[in-house]
């Protein structure tokens, strides 16, 4: 097998996912198209030469239908030649895109795929693709009779499984803007953000960081999730997630430019970084969000690593109860946990946040001189993907 390799990750800023949000007048194809031109103009390569481009979306309606790939490919003006197609493993998209990339060329089908993803969160709001209709099926209910919670009521059943109170919810929170701010504020972004121009203004800092907050400052927002319906079958709930303690809603855009180490070096390219471990797995759908800690476990595991070996941990903030679980179970060093911030600070634009936590992780690696990191999403339907990589 061949060895895959990342030449290059960016990402847009991440805006809020609302009317009047940073880039909310931009086209879902638009946005991602940009970063398509900014990824090709950094490299002096035939854009031709790409087998493939592989984008996570999980809305696929609307603005966001007809493979975002394709149209935003097409749309920077880059070859018809190349092909493209769409990633739906719901907010681990573009991070299963990266893996399909990266396995592809291990195998010998690929030499070069750009792997990223796209959510616009302003224009195509979550839950649109279901247009009122229960998705689940006649099935899933006479194995599930009560139906699958909805990943609020997950996030609280984890906080009561964990015994994670709503104060260290909101601490954490709290840090995750504090921890992105200073990453912001000392331009630690800046290598991985390509600055998006919209109405004439330039874009290059994320919207989503709330400056000073405090864990006293979102101690006030009231539970978002209260369902009397679910504490009666789940007694553990304590009605503690927030708007504050939870991802934010949110447009961004992720790409990452992925080929063989021997054709990286042909073209007289610096590999990276490279891939040590994958993984993909199913849990309890009814608590859904718990998945990142036996994918952790097994990626680990086939890297022949241990938790403590690991530099960085990029461990999706969907909700402050799913880290804060994960960390119970694996024993990693918070310090080394989401250190510039994660979802609840910088947002979670579904389909391109497996992107866009892989993309962090591998510009915060080079700056601190880390050599491994470990990426984990959690995933509706109690899916989770992880991934190792070892920076070169």
């Amino acid at each position: 097998m061949r060895n895959p390799v990342i030449v290059d990750a960016i990402r847009t800023p991440m805006a809020r996912g609302k009317a009047g949000g940073a880039l909310s007048s931009l086209h879902p194809t638009d946005l991602l198209g940009s970063l398509f031109k900014s990824l090709m103009a950094r490299h002096d390569i035939d854009p031709a030469t790409i087998d493939d481009v592989i984008v996570g979306c999980v809305s696929q309606v609307g603005e966001q239908s007809g493979n975002p790939g394709r149209l935003a490919w097409l749309g920077a003006g880059l070859p018809e030649s190349v092909p493209s197609t769409t990633v739906d493993r719901r907010c681990g998209s573009s991070q299963q895109a990266v893996h399909f990339a990266a396995q592809g060329i291990a195998a010998g089908a690929y030499d070069i795929v750009i792997a990223g993803g796209v959510e616009s969160m302003s224009r195509i709001p979550m839950f649109s693709a279901r247009i009122g209709q229960d998705p689940v099926g006649t099935q899933v209910y006479g194995r599930y009779p009560n139906g699958l919670v909805l990943q609020g009521t997950a996030a609280e059943r984890i906080a009561g499984r964990w015994g994670i109170s709503r104060e260290e919810m909101d601490v954490y929170s709290a840090r995750s803007h504090q921890r992105a701010q200073a990453a912001r504020d000392s331009e630690a972004f800046a290598s991985e953000i390509v600055p998006m121009t919209v109405d004439g203004v330039q874009v290059r800092h994320d919207e989503t960081i709330r400056d000073n907050c405090t864990a006293e400052g979102i101690a006030h927002l009231k539970p978002s999730f209260v369902d009397e319906k679910m504490h009666a079958l789940y007694p553990e709930i304590r009605w503690g997630v927030t708007a504050g303690n939870s991802s934010q809603l949110c447009d961004g855009a992720s790409a990452l430019l992925l080929m063989s180490e021997e054709t990286a070096l042909r073209l007289r390219l610096k590999p990276r970084a490279r891939f040590v471990a994958f993984d993909v797995i199913g849990d309890d759908p009814n608590m859904m969000l718990t998945a990142p800690i036996p994918a952790t476990k097994r990626a680990l595991a086939k890297a022949g690593l241990k938790a403590s070996d690991i530099d960085h941990f990029e461990v999706n903030e969907a909700f402050a109860s799913v880290p804060l679980a994960w960390l119970r179970e694996i024993g990693a060093d918070p310090e080394r946990l989401n250190p510039r911030g994660g979802a609840i600070a910088l947002g979670h634009p579904l389909g391109a946040s497996g992107g866009r936590l892989m993309t962090t992780m591998l510009h915060a690696l080079e700056q601190t001189g880390g050599r491994y990191g470990l990426q984990t999403m959690c995933e509706a339907g109690g899916l989770a993907n992880a991934t190792i990589i070892e920076r070169l």
